[in-house]
């Protein structure tokens, strides 16, 4: 498909949307107050196919956040329009596109699924977890599944048209390999399926002072990874907050798409203050992931609210059922 061809889909999908009520202009907080948008929904096509729009929300009829607060996901359709929340697959692909991918739960859940990263990253998962793994994310519709590299290819199979993302990890968990190592690793990822890459950055560089360093490693994966989503993680819990704050700064510069918190195997997880200073640093308009130690739904929506936009877990289905999870996971 050309560029041209893309940029049609995507705005036949955009006025779809717009005439459904899916889809409203709304002021943003930028440098030198809200600046309000003119009320139409403009899209744009950058290198790898990958689309930009305004800063204005998907989903059913939402309001701008409140200043000081960032809602990169809108409040999910009353049950009653469920049938109406997706686009006719038919309008897309007239318009130009060979598939269409809708995720559609077959169990019930919180609309906290929608920023989970369904996470399975043990070194000893087997071939049958991580199948299990993903049909539980195409039950309840979880923003993605989170595992190895080494299982991205059977994940991207299981997932195929399903709507969830294959997330896979980089660097991890120890983000010592060299920035051309990353970029290897991230790129062979996405010759296999990943969507969504979560890397760690140079840990040691970091409390060492050397910003330059730890910019160009994240630099490094950025270039590999352009059309795909790019997460940072941070380690929060070997860093002091000046730390945090420059790791949140080096990240943004680079082009990330998301600060993280943790791998989860660093010694300690997600805070709400962590998440409340790297939102605070990073601003409106980049995402911030929480991960490392959330197994309820109580520390899910503190996440949530204290700015989180993305949630890494192995206790997801206890979070999206408020059940009680079994043991401590990732």
């Amino acid at each position: 498909m050309t560029e041209a061809q893309l940029k049609n889909v995507v705005e036949e999908v955009v006025k779809a949307l717009a005439a459904k009520g899916y889809l409203t202009a709304q002021s943003c907080e930028c440098e030198g107050g809200p600046k309000p948008l003119k009320g139409q929904i403009t899209t744009t096509v950058g290198s790898a196919g990958k689309v930009f729009g305004d800063s204005s929300s998907w989903g059913a009829k939402v309001s701008a956040p409140a200043k000081g607060q960032f809602s990169a996901l809108p409040p999910k359709a009353a049950a009653s329009d469920d049938e109406d929340a997706h686009v006719d697959a038919k309008i897309i692909q007239a318009a130009g596109a060979a598939r269409v991918s809708v995720c559609n739960p077959t169990k019930k859940g919180s609309d906290t699924a929608r920023y989970v990263d369904h996470t399975l990253l043990k070194p000893n998962a087997t071939q049958e977890e991580i199948g299990k793994l993903c049909e539980e994310a195409k039950s309840f519709c979880f923003a993605s599944v989170c595992v190895n590299p080494s299982y991205v290819a059977l994940s991207a199979q299981l997932l195929k048209g399903s709507g969830v993302k294959v997330c896979t990890v980089v660097g991890f968990p120890l983000g010592s390999t060299t920035p051309t190592v990353k970029a290897i690793e991230a790129r062979d990822a996405i010759a296999n399926g990943a969507d969504e890459i979560d890397m760690v950055i140079n840990i040691g560089a970091l409390k060492s002072g050397n910003d330059v360093v730890v910019y160009d490693d994240i630099k490094a994966v950025r270039d590999a990874t352009r059309g795909k989503v790019l997460k940072v993680i941070l380690e929060t819990s070997l860093l002091s907050n000046e730390e945090k704050v420059r790791a949140c700064v080096a990240s943004k510069k680079a082009g990330a798409d998301f600060v993280k918190t943790s791998t989860g195997f660093g010694g300690g997880g997600a805070t709400v203050e962590d998440i409340k200073l790297m939102r605070t640093t990073v601003g409106p308009l980049m995402g911030v992931k929480a991960s490392g130690g959330i197994r309820d739904a109580k520390i899910a929506n503190d996440m949530i609210a204290a700015g989180a936009t993305r949630l890494g877990t192995s206790a997801s289905i206890a979070i999206v059922t408020d059940a009680k999870s079994e043991g401590k996971g990732y």
